[in-house]
């Protein structure tokens, strides 16, 4: 339940960060309740929120889906990183409330996951106001392949998933985080409708594949994360220009950022300790690669702190068999391992 309570609530914190901090973590979080009470309970939903909390339910229940699908990528994707996107919610909120890489790269990936559960529910049949996209319609010039079928119709997810997170804050448009946030998440929602691939499946007799229908698909979110992951690595540090009109990089000599780079504005701490202000845990207890030199190395994650070696009794499945039919049967190894820890 616990777990429900923080995804509902990360999606509803992108929207409206003054909201979730200031009412909802202070009387008790209503994200355990379904759309329709998430739309009634928050009375600071702009017009197009409010529209899509009275006529699309199903879209709300599906863009919380999606930040779901978002952390668990963000875990995935983080994991061996002082930074590991951990769900302790004060962290969590207190990072959010910078504008960080790591702020940077939630904000795109959450975008991006919205996109990506509201059109899958399209494709599957899930949702009564879409369905897969039949419209896209082509036919090669030697007539080896046409475009046809059942295709993921992006577009929807993708305008779904502006119309609700970008709406509140397109209202401050003068103000720098608005603008780094608005260009995050469409920098997510582009990591996955410009990425677009084709699947086909051939037709003929014994297989001669004399025809191909193809059809358009969305990549899959580990490539989205890999993507948005490679992003983060190479983000831009910008500010606002002199006009106030739209947003520079700091160092002038560098190529300006296109619509699919991250951008943020304020240094992250190392992670090395626990911060409160910034939302850091530090990375006292974690788990470390003793042989490694990368950042999963003990020497980095630890911060030059050193590590505790611990032996550790595992129980895995092993010599299994395959007995017709059909069943397979295991016995239970029993092996020493050492792990290591940050001190």
């Amino acid at each position: 339940m616990k777990i429900q309570r923080f995804y509902v609530c990360l999606y509803f914190y992108l929207m409206f960060p003054a909201t979730i901090i200031g009412q909802w973590w202070a009387v008790g979080s209503p994200l355990v309740m379904d759309a329709n009470k998430i739309c009634r309970k928050n009375r600071k939903l702009t017009g197009k929120q409010r529209s899509i909390c009275r006529r699309e339910k199903e879209i709300v229940q599906e863009a919380v889906m999606g930040a779901k699908l978002a952390i668990a990528e963000c875990q995935y994707q983080f994991q061996n990183r002082r930074w590991n996107c951990t769900t302790a919610r004060k962290s969590f909120t207190r990072i959010l409330a910078r504008d960080t890489r790591e702020t940077a790269f939630v904000y795109a990936i959450t975008a991006a996951g919205v996109v990506y559960t509201v059109t899958k529910a399209c494709s599957r049949g899930s949702l009564s106001l879409c369905a897969c996209d039949n419209n896209v319609r082509d036919i090669a010039s030697d007539g080896e392949w046409e475009w046809g079928g059942c295709h993921d119709d992006v577009d929807f997810g993708y305008l779904k998933s502006k119309e609700f997170m970008d709406s509140r804050k397109r209202k401050k448009t003068g103000d720098l985080t608005s603008k780094i946030r608005l260009h995050n998440n469409e920098a997510g929602r582009r990591a996955i409708r410009e990425h677009m691939t084709r699947d086909c499946k051939c037709h003929g007799l014994s297989g001669t594949c004399a025809l191909k229908t193809c059809w358009r698909r969305m990549p899959t979110f580990r490539e989205v994360g890999y993507r948005l992951k490679d992003k983060f690595d190479g983000a831009y540090k910008v500010t606002i220009s002199n006009d106030g009109q739209s947003v520079v990089t700091e160092d002038v000599t560098i190529k300006p950022p296109s619509k699919d780079d991250l951008l943020y504005t304020e240094q992250s701490p190392n992670f090395c300790k626990p911060r409160k202000k910034y939302g850091s845990l530090g990375t006292q207890g974690r788990l470390c690669n003793p042989d490694s030199l990368g950042i999963d190395g003990c020497s980095l994650m630890c911060c030059n702190r050193g590590s505790v070696q611990t032996e550790i009794t595992v129980h895995e499945n092993c010599k299994c068999k395959f007995k017709w039919c059909c069943q397979v049967t295991c016995k239970t190894c029993t092996s020493i391992k050492m792990i290591s820890r940050c001190k």
